[in-house]
């Protein structure tokens, strides 16, 4: 049992992180033939698109991607459930954890892409199609950062300062919600 709860675990935690990039991708302007774009659209493709024709996008965000991202975190706990005790409960409060489980799948996805798109600066330089594509997807948050913090001897905080902002966000809901939080 404890293989395929970790199993479907991680597959639901994956398959929400991909459409949480690509609201970030459609919302940030993200070139569309980049391979990290083509990626995240054939992905998510055969199901997002039926759920379009019925839900309408809001503005830049992709509403679809954003309703069956909260419907899987929502539905995370109750099929693990099921598989661990056999049992199914669907409870008013499912809602609430769904929406922190996502909020903090999303801090969870800026705190890697700023991460990855740090260590991808020593190595390729700019060079690759990934690279600009991190860029693209966390400029925005570090140029409003830069505009407060300028580069300092040639070093820029701003990766620093948006990992700093996220780690208070990040006990912020330990504090709010503490023993809610080490669960999702």
């Amino acid at each position: 049992m404890l293989t395929l709860t970790f199993l479907v675990k991680t597959l639901i935690d994956l398959y929400v992180t991909v459409l949480l990039l690509r609201i970030w991708m459609q919302w940030s302007r993200c070139d569309f033939y980049n391979p990290l774009s083509q990626f995240v659209v054939k992905s998510t493709q055969p199901i997002i698109k039926p759920l379009r024709r019925i839900i309408l996008a809001i503005g830049p965000i992709d509403t679809a991607s954003l309703l069956l991202a909260f419907v899987l975190k929502t539905l995370k706990y109750p099929i693990l459930l099921l598989i661990q005790v056999g049992a199914f409960s669907v409870d008013p409060a499912n809602l609430l954890v769904g929406l922190l489980s996502l909020v903090k799948s999303a801090g969870y996805l800026v705190f890697w892409l700023i991460i990855i798109r740090s260590l991808m600066s020593w190595i390729s330089q700019g060079r690759s199609p990934l690279d600009y594509a991190l860029v693209q997807l966390t400029e925005p948050l570090m140029a409003s950062i830069r505009r407060f913090l300028p580069a300092m001897g040639g070093i820029d905080f701003s990766a620093m300062s948006v990992i700093l902002v996220l780690y208070v966000l990040n006990f912020l809901g330990m504090d709010l919600f503490p023993n809610l939080w080490f669960l999702l």
